[in-house]
């Protein structure tokens, strides 16, 4: 009797299992048809010539690596490449030095700063704004007769300065515009970690007498060092990808003499020109840029926690 009695509740018993892969399922499936089949596609073409001469279609025929060769043979993706990394890292830096102090300060009780719900949502303001109309703004501001350049001959200066006939000028402006769109962004983020820290933490740093950048240092940055990770390697890829800004504000030539020209930039003239072969190997090798550095900065940043820690 008792077995029976079992064996019924068994039945009656509901498995919910099944529940957690029916939820997951749309993800999936959303992600297979618009992200993994376009990814194995793009590795597939890039094995091809494919391209078209005014109205005639020549290929798609089997290449190999020879698009590949091809790239690293006329030296632009290096000198393209290394734009990238000057472009984003001049707009990264200050971003994640700013956005650090502004988490800090707006997080600090004992500062007791007022209205700081209106100063996040202005900062996160230019986050919303159009990457075209930001610049086009870029471009009204800084051309030989606008507002900053008259500012510049009414302080004494000669004739105007040509940022956008200027190397460092060009990539200064991309990189501050940059700076300007995602350092609100950043600093949410920031926020957010820091707020999550249990502030007994703090209050105990500083009945030991530790200073404030003491404070910041050795307890705030080690506890929120997984969303910096998070943001580093965001940022990262984002400035791999960067293409928007820097393809409006130089009329998509990358001038002055292409140093302005960013990875995605020339990926997107071998589309436009409807050079699939190419095109498939520009972004296989922008997949594999990403994935190396990031890899390499979540070990490198994990490894030295993990290395602190055993030094304890």
């Amino acid at each position: 009797m008792p077995d029976k009695a079992l064996s019924a509740k068994r039945r009656k018993s509901i498995s919910y299992a099944k529940w957690g892969y029916f939820f997951l399922a749309p993800f999936f499936i959303v992600y297979t048809i618009f992200s993994l089949i376009p990814l194995l596609s793009t590795f597939y073409n890039s094995f091809f010539e494919n391209y078209m001469v005014g109205i005639k279609q020549v290929g798609p025929s089997f290449v190999g690596l020879s698009n590949y060769a091809a790239l690293f043979k006329d030296g632009d993706l290096p000198k393209y490449f290394g734009n990238t990394v000057v472009i984003w890292i001049l707009g990264f830096v200050p971003q994640i030095i700013v956005s650090l102090l502004l988490a800090s300060w707006f997080t600090d009780l004992r500062l007791k700063l007022k209205a700081t719900g209106f100063f996040k949502t202005v900062i996160y303001l230019p986050n919303l704004i159009m990457a075209t109309a930001f610049s086009m703004l870029f471009f009204a501001l800084f051309s030989d007769a606008g507002p900053v350049n008259n500012i510049l001959l009414s302080l004494g200066r000669a004739e105007p300065f040509r940022f956008l006939s200027n190397i460092w000028g060009t990539r200064g402006l991309v990189a501050l515009m940059n700076f300007l769109m995602w350092f609100g962004n950043t600093t949410i983020l920031l926020m957010a970690a820091i707020m999550g820290v249990d502030t007994s933490l703090f209050e105990a740093a500083e009945i030991d007498g530790a200073s404030p950048n003491k404070i910041f240092y050795r307890v705030t940055l080690p506890l929120i060092r997984p969303i910096l990770i998070y943001v580093i390697i965001t940022s990262m890829i984002g400035g791999i990808q960067m293409f928007d800004v820097p393809q409006i504000l130089t009329n998509s030539t990358g001038n002055p003499n292409r140093t302005s020209m960013t990875l995605i930039m020339y990926l997107n003239k071998h589309l436009y020109s409807k050079n699939y072969g190419m095109g498939g190997a520009v972004s296989v090798i922008l997949f594999f840029i990403s994935a190396a550095l990031s890899v390499i900065v979540y070990f490198t940043l994990t490894e030295n926690t993990a290395g602190k820690r055993r030094g304890r």
